[in-house]
């Protein structure tokens, strides 16, 4: 047999048994007495594999790779600073568009909402509310209807973000939900509060004189307004969330009115301009919600005719001109689905748009049916091919396509939050799987960093010895006493004071637990080197003149490969628990990158603990059996490489 043959590569033999062992087994052994040769790759293998437990921590791993890697890639519109006032601290539910099955089989009146959930009136008057009902901390439930509404036929009904209110044939108003501002009802105690506009008196005893002569209600922001066909509006609420709230107050000549998140707004007889307390607010107008030039109102009213109707969204207002065409004031975002090309002579009939938060829904005279505006959640997706719609309506983040006898033909838009949403609501989801990777991303680089500063020191400490290995070990005692955790946070919150890219500052991360991190693989390599630098296999190597570099790369080092990747293994679910430690303390990655440490720093808070543990449970899930099966597998790993441990034959 060849020198080179005698050499050959030893990470071919550590895997594969070498030919020559197969002919010496042929030859001394009889047909009845051959037995398998099993190369050491390939015990290490059936010994992992037969540990039931370590294989099932394996395939969660697996999983948990594929999740953080493949499900961002399916969030189209996920964005890190994405949050939504409207669904802040929203549990997980996916009901936010289901319309209840008996309010379908009595037909559908109206249906409206303003946040994560909706409000419905049947044609036989009753009234259902679906989606996440429970208002954040107050421990009121907003589908908990009074009774007397339930036994009124109800003819109208609006909701806000924390009330509803409803109107029956008889013109009496109810209201229930959160009142402390005055949102639904006549209180002495908003009474006496300047900051609020209470219900007027005698609308709170008597209700609405006529009903047949009410032309809108809606709900804003803790704030109510109904609007009478001669153009009376009555109006109250909170005056801190629309400060503009008393410029319409008695006011009269109106023709229509909504809410945007932070303003009124009105449009006159005059149909000239809208304003929202003061004339002059909205000057120019958009022809699209993302493109095209602005114009003058006055230009706008001149071609198009007067204004006739406003539909107010989150930031924006359509507003619908006499010939069906539509403009936009406001902030419109640059994101959004513009308006869809129309047909020569198509326009949009103005009774039938609505707006939600972002969106905006109509008809066109040829009974076709558009969604525009922001589409964070599929609700500017129109489905194709919608037939015999005759209305239209709107919840915050969804859209209803309904005939003229009241059977809802379609619904789209947002669901709901399936694992609930954080205290900016940022949808929780979204945001385990982008932390996921993050967190992953830091553990794996951090250990990278950590395993090759661990071989160099440990290796030449072990195989140099004397005056090399004690300043070494030296140097690996003083780190190695450094507590790691509170110094990581010291020099973490030494360096927020500097100005500093988000991205600088996680790869700073990574560094910091890095380097202080390799002390105890760089101990275990010196001693098993200084172990392996004393067997027969190295004194026959010296012996025959190889380099002693040659002797530490191709004969020491596979040797104490086992514990090399071991130490990975178990040192990387260690550096995913400090990420997660630093950020979890807020000394790691900032809100709004997400990582699975930051996520869970909501869990420091005792009213997030009690009342939101949706934003704190299924992050600590996904870490805790992600770092579990890690050091499952290393564990598996250190028993499958060590000979000496037993195993079933």
């Amino acid at each position: 047999m060849s020198e080179k043959k005698k050499k050959g590569n030893w990470l071919r033999r550590l895997l594969f048994p070498g030919k020559e062992l197969k002919e010496i087994a042929d030859q001394q052994l009889t047909e009845k007495d051959v037995v398998e040769i099993t190369s050491p790759g390939k015990q290490v293998a059936q010994k992992f594999f037969r540990n039931k437990l370590a294989v099932g921590a394996l395939i969660v791993v697996f999983l948990m790779f594929c999740f953080v890697i493949f499900a961002p890639k399916f969030m189209k519109n996920y964005s890190d600073s994405y949050t939504e006032i409207t669904m802040k601290n929203v549990p997980p539910t996916l009901s936010m568009m289901s319309v209840p099955t008996q309010m379908q089989k009595e037909g559908i009146r109206s249906i409206d909402g303003y946040g994560p959930f909706s409000i419905g009136v049947s044609n036989a008057g009753n009234v259902y509310i679906w989606g996440a009902t429970q208002i954040n901390t107050s421990g009121i439930d907003i589908s908990e209807i009074p009774q007397e509404v339930k036994d009124a036929n109800i003819l109208y009904a609006a909701c806000g973000i924390d009330h509803c209110i409803a109107i029956d044939d008889k013109g009496k108003i109810y209201g229930w939900g959160n009142n402390r501002l005055g949102q639904f009802g006549y209180t002495e105690e908003a009474e006496n509060d300047p900051s609020i506009v209470v219900m007027p008196q005698e609308l709170h005893d008597n209700g609405i004189e006529d009903v047949t002569q009410i032309k809108k209600l809606t709900c804003g922001w803790q704030c109510t307004a109904i609007l009478m066909n001669d153009g009376t509006l009555y109006i109250w609420g909170n005056m801190h969330t629309y400060d503009n709230l008393e410029h319409f107050v008695d006011r009269a000549g109106l023709v229509d009115i909504d809410f945007t998140l932070n303003y009124i707004v009105g449009l006159d007889k005059k149909g000239k301009s809208i304003f929202s307390g003061k004339r002059g607010l909205y000057k120019d107008v958009r022809l699209d919600t993302v493109a095209g030039k602005t114009t003058p109102i006055d230009d706008f009213v001149k071609k198009h005719g007067k204004i006739v109707q406003i539909a107010a969204a989150s930031n924006n207002v359509c507003i619908i001109a006499d010939d069906g065409t539509l403009g936009f004031v406001g902030d419109l975002p640059p994101e959004a689905i513009g308006i869809p090309k129309l047909q020569e002579g198509e326009r949009f009939i103005p009774e039938t748009i609505n707006a939600g938060q972002y969106h905006y829904t109509g008809i066109t005279n040829l009974g076709n049916v558009y969604s525009w505006g922001g589409n964070h959640f599929g609700q500017a997706e129109e489905p194709a091919n919608l037939k015999n719609v005759a209305t239209i309506y709107t919840g915050g983040f969804q859209s209803y396509a309904v005939d003229k006898d009241g059977n809802l033909i379609k619904a789209w838009g947002h669901k709901g939050h399936i694992f609930g949403t954080d205290t900016y609501g940022a949808d929780e989801f979204e945001r385990i799987a982008n932390g996921g990777l993050m967190t992953m991303t830091i553990g794996a680089v951090a250990v990278i960093i950590e395993i090759i500063i661990g071989i160099i020191i440990g290796c030449v400490a072990g195989y140099c010895g004397g005056w090399v290995d004690i300043l070494l070990m030296r140097i690996a005692e003083v780190v190695g006493n450094i507590p790691l955790l509170p110094f990581a946070l010291a020099l973490s919150a030494l360096l927020a004071q500097v100005n500093m890219s988000a991205t600088m500052r996680i790869f700073i991360l990574m560094c910091i637990i890095g380097v202080l991190s390799w002390t105890g693989i760089a101990y275990m390599l010196r001693a098993q080197i200084l172990l392996a630098r004393e067997s027969e296999y190295v004194l026959a190597a010296k012996s025959m003149g190889v380099r002693e570099t040659r002797i530490a790369i191709k004969h020491i080092l596979p040797n104490v490969l086992s514990v090399i990747l071991v130490q990975i293994t178990l040192g990387f679910a260690s550096c995913m628990l400090t990420e997660s430690s630093m950020s979890y303390l807020g000394f790691g990655v900032n809100y709004p990158q997400p990582t699975w440490g930051n996520m869970l720093n909501a869990a420091t808070n005792s009213t997030v603990i009690k009342n939101y543990w949706w934003q704190w449970v299924f992050t600590s899930i996904f870490l805790s059996i992600t770092t579990i099966s890690i050091n499952i597998i290393g564990d598996a790993l250190r028993d499958a490489l060590d000979p000496k441990s037993s195993s079933k034959e």
